[in-house]
């Protein structure tokens, strides 16, 4: 590996898996690879390695950032817009740049995770990974039971059958809704399909992240602990 580059657990030190100490117990245990190869004390890794404990890929970005953002109606989930209508963008730092975890529409609200870390998002975002959302919806009318049997199987869509999802009613006639896919406007859509449009939607939970105190329109970093959940969520230990 590159002198230049930083050793092994330092870098896994940096992304909170511990002391340097207890990482180099990892690494002589064999736990610790890169780019498939176990690795030993010494050893290091660089921005393009794939760095992986106990089978979990971890990023080696030394910049690597995750905000967690709970979106207002009327804010578009891009890095800027046309129309000159308010960005997700406003809503975290400047520096370092990050981008949006997939996509809530203009009228969606809710918790959005904004990173500088591609693989990361990529993992959150495939329907291989089966990252659930969950998101707390509005409708009109009365939902029935069949219309919850519907959900739980799948709804025909224009452009395929849904995976099945978890839905219940709340008080109030709340429905709350989970789902691992991330087709455009799917949640919207499956609701209209059963003949309830929504009235108002918000996305509640990402994988393990929750965060009830988040107030609309505010970020955070993730934690280290909220970091390593998400890893775990996209790569369950074998």
């Amino acid at each position: 590996m590159n002198g230049e580059r930083e050793r092994v657990q330092k870098v896994l030190a940096r992304i909170g898996l511990g002391s340097r100490r207890a990482n180099e117990v990892l690494i002589s245990q064999g736990r610790v690879m890169v780019n498939g190869r176990v690795v030993e004390l010494g050893d290091r890794v660089g921005p393009e390695d794939e760095l992986a404990v106990d089978g979990r890929i971890y990023s080696t970005l030394p910049d690597a950032v995750t905000y967690l953002v709970n979106k207002p109606v009327g804010v578009v989930t891009t890095a800027s817009d046309p129309e000159g209508r308010p960005t997700v963008m406003g809503l975290v730092p400047d520096e370092p740049r990050v981008f949006s975890v997939g996509r809530l529409d203009r009228n969606t609200e809710g918790l959005l995770l904004m990173t500088n870390d591609g693989g990361l998002a990529h993992r959150l975002t495939h329907p291989s990974f089966g990252v659930e959302k969950e998101y707390l919806v509005q409708v009109s009318g009365r939902i029935s039971p069949r219309s919850l049997r519907q959900l739980r199987e799948g709804i025909e869509l224009d452009d395929g059958v849904t995976s099945p999802a978890k839905a219940s009613l709340l008080d109030g006639g709340l429905l709350r809704l989970t789902i691992h896919e991330g087709r455009n406007r799917q949640v919207r859509r499956m609701c209209e399909a059963i003949g309830h449009p929504v009235v108002r939607l918000v996305r509640s939970r990402i994988g393990p992240i929750v965060d009830p105190k988040l107030k609309p329109g505010f970020s955070r970093p993730l934690t280290g602990d909220e970091l390593l959940e998400l890893q775990r969520a996209v790569h369950p230990r074998r």
